[in-house]
């Protein structure tokens, strides 16, 4: 158990590489009540969204969600976000966890108009779902006909009388189902899932192999391969910046647009080490053995059984093919840029991808 946001939050219950690869293979179980919810409710609601955040909300409908952020004047996001729209009026905005002050903080200081702003946080557990077995597992619990939710869509229901709601979203780059449930009942939800998931390969997982997945699907990580410092187009994240004139003005569009239109000085690329030496965060990148920067996120990526990492290398250096080196404790081990993301599952081209979300 480490701290992480706030909480105690198991690092992994049987091993890192298992867990992975029961995620991969079969099916894995997250406890990602961390997490923060943000209700945003009234007739204004969708308005201050849009003003607030990188993406177009008008286009979601009811029982949609979006990948988003809150972008700040300099491009940059406050935080990487998630905006569920429950009906008309009425928003749901998933937050990361070590950001839930920062980021209520930032929404009020932009002065919601005709709407309310609510932390409800503690109102809310969630538990991640995740694997090629997932819906297999979950749909004997619940009327919810799981084959009918599309990608980044959630449903109203029950599980065994209980309510919830289940969301087809995910940070590991498998299909799978994140479900918001009630504090009080989510430990034995819980339980319940994996007696109900433990013939079909379904395992506890815990933040280890979250992060080798959700890396090995080249998903950002706030605070490692974003911050405050990068902007969402050097990021890779430009898809979910919206210049719709019907979007209005946001913070950081005109920097966004710029960056959009002739290119960001800087990109974060995906790297595979060729030489002897695992990539961690922090280490030194280099061309020619000038520093260009630092690597964001790096691992042994179990599946794959290669050592990859993320880092933003000069816009000139970001091409696939491209050498570079990683100074791993004063040793100069070799490296090049790669496509992304790392690993795509099998069934991927059947499925809707992130890129479309943009105009979902």
């Amino acid at each position: 158990m480490v701290p992480f946001g706030g909480w105690d939050m198991p690092v992994e219950y049987s091993g890192l590489i298992s867990e992975h690869m029961a995620v991969r293979k079969a099916a894995g179980l997250f406890d990602v009540s961390h997490m923060g919810e943000f209700e945003v409710e009234g007739p204004g609601a969708q308005a201050f969204l849009q003003r607030v955040t990188s993406n177009d909300v008008a286009k979601l409908s009811d029982g949609q969600a979006q990948y988003s952020a809150l972008p700040m004047p300099n491009g940059a996001p406050v935080d990487d976000v998630i905006v569920y729209r429950r009906a008309e009026g009425r928003y749901l905005v998933v937050v990361n966890a070590g950001n839930i002050e920062k980021d209520f903080r930032w929404l009020q200081d932009q002065k919601p108009q005709e709407c309310t702003l609510t932390n409800r946080s503690d109102s809310y557990a969630l538990v991640a779902l995740q694997g090629p077995r997932a819906q297999e597992i979950l749909q004997p619990l619940t009327a919810l006909d799981l084959s009918a939710l599309k990608f980044y869509h959630f449903a109203d229901t029950t599980v065994e009388s209980h309510p919830v709601t289940v969301s087809r979203t995910g940070y590991t780059g498998e299909d799978g189902f994140e479900i918001f449930v009630s504090p009080g009942h989510v430990e034995a939800f819980w339980k319940r899932l994996l007696d109900a998931g433990r013939e079909k390969g379904l395992v506890p997982a815990g933040l280890g192999a979250r992060d080798t997945l959700r890396l090995e699907a080249r998903m950002c990580l706030y605070g490692q391969d974003m911050d405050e410092t990068t902007t969402l187009v050097e990021a890779g994240l430009g898809w979910i910046v919206s210049l719709d004139e019907a979007k209005g003005d946001f913070p950081g569009r005109a920097v966004l647009a710029e960056q959009k239109k002739n290119g960001p000085p800087r990109k974060l690329v995906g790297f595979e080490v060729t030489g002897r030496g695992i990539a961690r965060h922090g280490y030194p990148v280099l061309v020619h053995d000038e520093r260009v920067g630092e690597v964001t996120s790096g691992t042994y990526a179990p599946f794959l059984q290669k050592n990859i990492g993320l880092c933003y290398v000069p816009t000139p250096r970001a091409g696939v093919g491209t050498e570079i080196a990683i100074d791993i404790r004063e040793r100069k081990v070799t490296a090049r840029v790669v496509p992304t993301p790392f690993y795509k599952r099998p069934d991927k081209a059947k499925a809707a991808s992130p890129s479309t979300l943009t105009t979902a």
